[in-house]
C-alpha cells in the first residue's frame, strides 16, 4: 500500500448505529475506503444486534453493550484472520446492524376467500383478517436467508412473504379445526391460538420470531351471507302456530279501539281473526305433512259468520239465527 494510499483511508474508532425511522430491520455500516481502528469501540444498543461478516463470511455476533474490538471480543474473526493476540494494524470487516424491536401492527388477510368443510352448510367459502406481531432474533439466519448483502432490508420488503405464509397456514387450520362456521366468531381466540403454533417454526426459519396473532374478522362472499341471513330468519320466526298466535294478540286492540263497532264488532273481528288464525296453522301443517288441511276447529264445512254478532251461522243463510240480521250473500 501506498502512503498515498494509506494516508487516504478513514479509520474508525466508533461504530453504531441510531435507527432514523421505524421499519427498519438490517442496515449495512458504511465501510467505502474505512478500516476499523484496533482497539475501537462498538455500541450496540438495546433493541439492536450486530454482525462482522469478513470476506463473505459471517464472524462474531453481538447483542446490546459496549465493546472494545480486540482479538478477545473478536475471537472468530481473529481466527478467520490468523491473527496474532496483539494485533495492532487496522482491519477491514463488513458490520451489518440488526434492529430487535417488535414490528407491530402488521396486517394480514386472504385477498381470496378460503374453501373449507363446513359440517352444516357443506363447502364454505370464507374471508379472514388480522394483525400480528413479530421481531428479529437471529441475525445470522436472517442475513444468510433474507437480507444478505443489501445495504438496507424495511419491513415493507417481507411483508409480502408473510403474508402468503401466514394465509397458507390458515387455510390449513380452519380446515383442521372441524368448528362449524357459526361458531368460528366464537372460537377465533382458539384459531389464533393454533395458527400461532403452527406460524413460529416458520418464522423462525428465517431468523424471526412471532410476539402475537390475532385474527379479527371472519366472513362469507356477500352471496353466501345473504343465502345465511335468510336462513337465520327462518330460524328466528321458530314455531308457525305460536308466531299466528301472538299475531291475533297483537289484533285484538286493534279491534276493541275500533269505534262504533261495539261488543258485536269485537267478536266479530275476533271470530274472522281466529279463523284466519286457525286457517293459516292449518294450511301450514299441510305443507310440512303432505296432508290435506283439516277444517278449522269447531267450524263446520259450509259455515261462515255473521257479519254483526260473529257467530257461525250455515253459509247458504240469508239471515242470521242468533240476532236476526240480514247478511249479505
Amino acid at each position: 500500500m501506498s502512503l498515498r494510499s494509506f494516508i487516504g483511508k478513514q479509520f474508525i474508532d466508533v461504530i453504531d448505529w441510531t435507527e432514523p425511522g421505524d421499519g427498519i430491520l438490517a442496515y449495512r455500516y458504511p465501510m467505502q475506503d474505512r478500516e476499523i481502528q484496533n482497539g475501537g469501540q462498538l455500541t450496540v444498543r438495546d433493541s439492536q444486534l450486530a454482525l462482522f461478516v469478513n470476506e463473505g463470511k459471517i464472524a462474531d455476533q453481538f447483542g446490546p453493550g459496549l465493546y472494545r474490538l480486540t482479538t478477545n471480543t473478536l475471537p472468530i474473526l481473529t481466527y478467520l484472520r490468523n491473527w496474532d493476540k496483539a494485533f495492532q494494524s487496522p482491519f477491514k470487516s463488513d458490520v451489518y446492524f440488526f434492529s430487535s424491536r417488535m414490528q407491530t401492527d402488521q396486517h394480514w388477510g386472504t385477498q381470496n376467500p378460503i374453501t373449507v368443510r363446513d359440517k352444516e352448510f357443506g363447502a364454505v367459502r370464507l374471508r379472514a383478517f388480522g394483525i400480528y406481531s413479530y421481531h428479529l432474533a437471529d441475525p445470522k439466519v436472517f442475513y444468510e436467508k433474507i437480507s444478505g448483502t443489501r445495504d438496507q432490508y424495511m419491513v415493507s420488503d417481507l411483508e409480502g412473504q408473510l403474508r402468503e405464509a401466514v394465509v397458507g397456514i390458515l387455510s390449513n387450520t380452519f380446515a383442521q379445526s372441524n368448528v362449524p362456521f357459526l361458531d368460528m366468531a366464537a372460537n377465533q381466540t382458539q384459531l389464533a391460538t393454533q395458527a400461532t403454533e403452527l406460524l413460529k417454526p416458520v418464522f423462525a426459519n428465517l431468523g424471526l420470531a412471532l410476539d402475537t396473532f390475532v385474527v379479527e374478522n371472519l366472513s362469507l362472499p356477500d352471496e353466501l351471507q345473504k343465502i345465511l341471513d335468510q336462513r337465520i330468519s327462518m330460524n328466528m320466526i321458530g314455531d308457525m302456530n305460536r308466531y299466528t298466535q301472538f299475531q291475533v294478540a297483537q289484533s285484538m286492540p286493534i279491534a276493541a279501539a275500533n269505534e262504533g263497532a261495539g261488543g258485536a264488532g269485537l267478536g266479530a273481528g275476533l271470530g274472522v281473526g281466529m279463523g284466519m288464525a286457525q286457517t293459516m296453522m292449518n294450511s301450514m301443517k299441510s305443507a310440512t305433512s303432505g296432508t290435506e288441511a283439516a277444517p278449522a276447529a269447531g267450524i263446520a264445512t259450509g259455515t261462515k259468520f255473521c257479519m254483526e254478532c260473529g257467530k257461525p251461522m250455515p253459509a247458504a243463510g240469508k239471515f242470521c239465527p242468533a240476532c236476526g240480521k240480514s247478511q249479505p250473500q
